[in-house]
């Protein structure tokens, strides 16, 4: 959203819709929590972090301790270990880069004992292995441990950061002085985007003020908890809080339980668990432990590229929990190729088998699944079961492939009328037509070939069959409230998928905007639009 967009209101048919510019909605997914929750707000829109953000933060193994050799030595070590080349992108500086006060043009500056060349020059160095830089401020007055906060000085600081060459800003939330997180990191957002240098937008304010529900519009990710440590305990109570939120994660805006732990101090059986369940999560993977001393077992943790694909599958699923009893947890994370993750986590102290099925993680339509174990690389088929003896505090995590995927909980794979639920009629292509552009409306269901829709695993809505088969298509590719929904040559793109979300809402993954009936119209030949998610009739839809 632009800077300075204001709160906009647009009469339309039989009653207003309201446009929340801060609270708009972004990706939905298949847990109960999304049945009650306000809509999320749409993804920021700057391009980045269409999946989540891997790199390197030095604050949990280093704390304080931070310096230009240590940055450049660290990224100097995920350029030669493997990291880099498995998808880690950011070299991250945390707190305590600078010196204890502005200089006289009310700058930050970089401290000199410990960044000789500055912040430009570390990134310099940096970019020059092909990674990127990150720095760390806070939207307060004073950072959480006594620099000076950014708090008054958003566009002093992020014409710094701009011209220094940063591209990751991760933003704390201490010394806040009561101002609200929403008002104060929208503030930065806006001072980030004019200065014209892209720069991913990590939102650091500990889960406070449900900032779920509007993170999305402000930041490429926020933190849904507090700190973690390097404990299984921290870890088990930040999964906990993260794992409800499914349906605010998506493409460009992602759910962040906090950096990873990995060669901490926890065991391997539990750094295990810990990247599988970020990574069945789609959580940020931030590594915090000391990279250019990694043991071999934390490096192939941290470096495991079949669970690293789960994490940055395009299709932008957060993964939701099929099952938890007992301390026994199934997760499931439908994938863009139609396959479907699986992890399956034991809390518990003692070992245990764990068992799900086909059916129950969101599969059907085979006789036989193929499981490949994302952790030893070994494959087996099954009619049904999913089940594996799990070590306590272990992780097995299964990529499913076979079958058609209903996106555990979704609709992937049906075919039937697509239910305007407020109208009480169905979605329509006017006339039975097979022209292209063809705007789509609601009319009395009456079960023709032109109300038929099949969710597809790829996301797609298509209607018809064969030569004639069309898609269901955002015009233009255009993202903007008001877009009309249209039929189109089935091409792959992005406006042309479709979450249908178990909130009874049709999300396009493009625009993460609903598919609404104009004006909240009950009549035949009402037509259908893009819109703002605000959980009104006209957004409700059941295929099927």
């Amino acid at each position: 959203m632009p800077p300075g967009t204001s709160m906009l209101r647009r009469l339309r048919g039989s009653r207003a819709k309201s446009i929340a510019i801060a609270a708009t909605v972004a990706f939905a997914s298949v847990p109960a929590i999304a049945l009650t929750a306000a809509a999320p707000a749409q993804a920021l829109g700057n391009g980045l972090a269409l999946t989540p953000q891997m790199g390197f933060n030095d604050w949990n193994a280093y704390g304080c301790n931070v310096s230009e050799s240590l940055i450049k030595a660290t990224a100097l070590a995920m350029h030669n270990d493997g990291m880099q080349a498995a998808g880690y992108q950011y070299v991250n500086i945390d707190d305590c880069w600078m010196t204890k006060t502005r200089n006289s043009a009310g700058q930050l500056v970089p401290d000199p004992a410990k960044f000789p060349d500055g912040i430009s020059g570390t990134a310099t160095y940096v970019h020059s292995l092909g990674l990127k830089l990150g720095i760390y401020e806070d939207a307060g007055t004073a950072t959480c441990a006594g620099y000076p906060g950014s708090l008054g000085h958003e566009t002093t600081d992020a014409n710094s950061f701009a011209a220094w060459g940063v591209d990751y800003l991760k933003y704390d939330n201490c010394n806040n002085n009561g101002v609200s997180a929403q008002t104060r990191y929208t503030t930065m957002r806006n001072a980030l985007q004019a200065t014209g240098r892209t720069i991913l937008f990590s939102l650091c304010n500990w889960g406070q003020e449900s900032v779920w529900t509007w993170g999305a519009g402000v930041g490429n990710s926020w933190r849904t908890t507090g700190d973690i440590n390097a404990s299984f305990s921290s870890m088990l109570s930040n999964f906990h809080t993260n794992v409800a939120l499914a349906s605010y994660a998506g493409p460009g805006g992602w759910n962040d339980p906090d950096m990873l732990e990995v060669g901490n101090g926890m065991s391997a059986t539990e750094d295990q668990s810990e990247f599988s369940l970020w990574s069945e999560m789609a959580a940020p993977l931030i590594s915090g432990t000391n990279i250019a001393n990694a043991s071999s077992t934390t490096l192939s943790i941290l470096t495991n590229k079949n669970v690293i694909a789960i994490d940055q599958d395009s299709l932008g699923k957060q993964g939701t929990e099929v099952s938890s009893s007992g301390g026994l947890d199934v997760l499931a994370k439908p994938l863009a190729n139609g396959d479907v993750s699986v992890a399956l986590f034991n809390e518990t102290g003692s070992s245990a088998t764990i068992s799900t099925t086909a059916a129950a993680i969101g599969k059907s339509g085979s006789s036989s699944y193929t499981l490949t174990n994302l952790w030893t690389g070994t494959t087996s088929t099954t009619s049904s079961s999913i089940s594996a003896s799990v070590p306590a505090h272990g992780t097995v995590m299964y990529r499913i492939a076979g079958g058609s995927s209903t996106g555990g909980g979704g609709t992937q794979g049906t075919s039937g009328e697509l239910h305007a639920i407020g109208a009480g009629k169905c979605l329509d292509v006017p006339n039975s037509s097979t022209t292209l552009g063809t705007q789509v409306g609601i009319w009395d269901c009456n079960g023709a070939s032109n109300q038929i829709w099949t969710h597809s695993a790829s996301n797609q809505l298509t209607v018809y069959s064969g030569s004639t088969q069309m898609c269901l298509d955002a015009y233009n590719n255009q993202t903007s409230a008001g877009t009309k929904v249209e039929i189109w040559s089935c091409n792959g793109q992005a406006n042309q998928q479709w979450n249908v979300n178990s909130n009874g809402t049709v999300t396009g993954v493009q625009s993460g905007l609903c598919l609404d009936v104009t004006g909240a119209s009950t009549s035949d030949g009402a037509l259908a639009e893009l819109w703002t998610c605000n959980g009104q009739s006209n957004q409700q839809w059941s295929l099927g």
